[in-house]
């Protein structure tokens, strides 16, 4: 696939439910905190215009709309239809969701990094500022296990738990969702730890 600048995305799918990034130039375009905050509303579900994006990150129109056109570059979002009063076209997420495959190099590693300390962050927040008496708090949860995988177990254990997100998502949005639905965060990382076994 070709992009606007000729940069050839060949480690870059576009699935109908998934975006899945492997090519670690691309992984380093989402680095950016204010461009992670853009993505987690387009992802979603959102159309924004680039003010609305300038607004939810802190930052200017003209200084937003150069890290739209960045992400833009990668295929990580794109544009939406001309809107109905023919103002600023807005921006929307291409898939329903972003999966990060792939950190190959040290610079992609980095930036995978940068981006779960803040979705770390985030999530951790979110715990913190959830009300005592949340009717809801019966559902939160958080765990941590070390699993002992052979390499096809990790591999199918990871596309089993990305599956499983993907058959509760069930296409629903912020605009788009049951009566009594309410927004949950869910934060799933697969990370080989250790040395690799000899022979491997």
């Amino acid at each position: 696939m070709l992009g606007r600048q000729g940069v050839r995305y060949a480690d870059l799918v576009a699935k109908k439910k998934q975006l899945v990034i492997t090519d670690p130039r691309a992984i380093r375009a989402l680095a950016h905190p204010a461009r992670q905050v853009v993505i987690d509303e387009l992802f979603n579900g959102k159309v924004l215009t680039a003010t609305e994006c300038a607004e939810l990150a802190g930052l200017t129109p003209s200084a937003m709309s150069y890290h739209l056109r960045a992400l833009e570059k990668w295929g990580i979002i794109e544009r939406a239809d001309e809107s109905a009063d023919g103002r600023e076209r807005p921006w929307k997420a291409p898939a329903a969701s972003l999966v990060i495959s792939s950190q190959s190099s040290s610079a992609g590693r980095l930036a995978s990094q940068a981006m779960l300390r803040t979705t770390m962050e985030a999530v951790a927040d979110q715990f913190v500022e959830m009300d005592a008496d949340d009717p809801w708090d019966d559902v939160s949860s958080m765990s941590r296990s070390r699993l002992w995988l052979t390499h096809a177990e990790a591999e199918q254990f990871n596309q089993e738990l990305l599956g499983l997100v993907d058959r509760f998502k069930k296409n629903r949005t912020v605009s788009s969702h049951p009566a009594g639905a309410r927004e949950i965060t869910s934060l799933v990382a697969v990370v080989p730890t250790g040395d690799p076994p000899e022979g491997s």
